[in-house]
């Protein structure tokens, strides 16, 4: 089953431009989720899955020049371990004929549950620091 999803006030950091870049994440996420729920086939979601891993990449680059301007002690790992996330997607998808149920529940945990919890937790704790200095 698909679950999109909602930029909701436990998302918030407070921080306009990484809140926005996470809008506009959420906002790819769900594309691609679309994408595998309609059938629309595999170029659309590999083209979709691009997009998402470009865009990623630099919000990753912006929240990271930012934890280095207020000395916050990077968590480069974790957006490493997303960015291969979205490889192994990249690789499944590239494998099957279009998106299945098992990409779907794959986007679902790799990505839609890693960033929220990663949003909840990480990022707000860097937004937090930033407003304490």
């Amino acid at each position: 089953m698909v679950q999109y999803m909602d930029f909701t006030d436990d998302l918030v950091t407070g921080n306009d431009l990484i809140d926005g870049q996470h809008q506009e994440l959420i906002g790819k996420i769900n594309d691609l989720l679309q994408t595998c729920e309609t059938g629309d086939g595999k170029k659309k979601a590999l083209n979709t899955l691009d997009y998402l891993e470009e865009y990623t990449n630099f919000h990753f680059s912006q929240e990271e020049a930012l934890q280095e301007e207020i000395g916050y002690p990077g968590h480069q790992t974790k957006h490493q371990e997303f960015v291969q996330s979205i490889k192994e997607l990249y690789e499944m998808l590239e494998e099957q004929e279009g998106p299945t149920d098992a990409f779907v529940q794959q986007v679902n945990k790799n990505v839609v549950d890693w960033f929220v919890n990663h949003i909840q937790g990480f990022d707000r704790a860097v937004a937090e620091y930033a407003k304490q200095k």
